[in-house]
């Protein structure tokens, strides 16, 4: 990914919350010469300054199958924004477009055993909905096991990372704090949450 030096975000406390709150990510791999994609909800965390991902395709699914043999791409990549040339104090300019975005390369390893499948779902639960616990403790084990027949689940360990925040670094402030009020008004959800980058930043 193209990604300027203004706009590179190497923090990995930083980059790890965004994957953490952006989670639904698109998982790229070749399969028989062609890129194939898929999106899914990963939960990850930071183990010895490396990133873990866990996840799970369904076993209908055969990009499973290809995942071991290659470097994966994974991408998450969530609030973006138009950024109209109102804001600027100069009229000799032209629209452009603020997002964030964060790309991964990984290879896997296929979890095979029952209860190891069943400790990542859990962790998934856990992550994205902990009130969830209860009622999936209380389902039989011959239900859960049956539907976790269906899955295969995975782990990958990161290998590199490019994060770019292209929020209007190179703008002057007056243009800056312009955009971020005006997209702090939008009825748009993804166009508030640039605008509150915009503010942190």
């Amino acid at each position: 990914m193209y990604i300027p030096a203004i706009n590179q975000v190497t923090d990995l406390g930083e980059i790890i919350n965004f994957i953490q709150k952006f989670s639904f990510g698109t998982i790229i791999s070749m399969v028989h010469g062609r890129p194939v994609a898929s999106q899914l909800p990963f939960v990850s965390h930071l183990s010895d300054n490396k990133i873990i991902l866990r996840a799970h395709f369904a076993k209908a699914n055969e990009q499973w199958k290809h995942l071991v043999a290659q470097e994966n791409l994974l991408i998450f990549q969530e609030p973006h924004a138009y950024i109209s040339p109102k804001h600027y104090e100069k009229e000799q300019n032209v629209p452009t477009w603020n997002y964030m975005t964060v790309h991964m390369y990984a290879k896997a390893r296929v979890v095979d055993s029952l209860e190891e499948t069943k400790a990542i779902l859990e962790e998934s639960i856990n992550f994205f909905e902990k009130d969830y616990q209860a009622q999936w403790a209380s389902l039989s084990e011959s239900y859960k096991s049956n539907m976790i027949q269906g899955i295969v689940a995975f782990e990958m360990e990161v290998s590199e990372i490019q994060a770019k925040k292209k929020i209007s670094q190179n703008r002057s402030e007056k243009e800056q704090a312009q955009i971020a009020q005006a997209l702090s008004q939008s009825t748009l959800s993804h166009e508030r949450q640039i605008a509150d980058y915009m503010k942190k930043k």
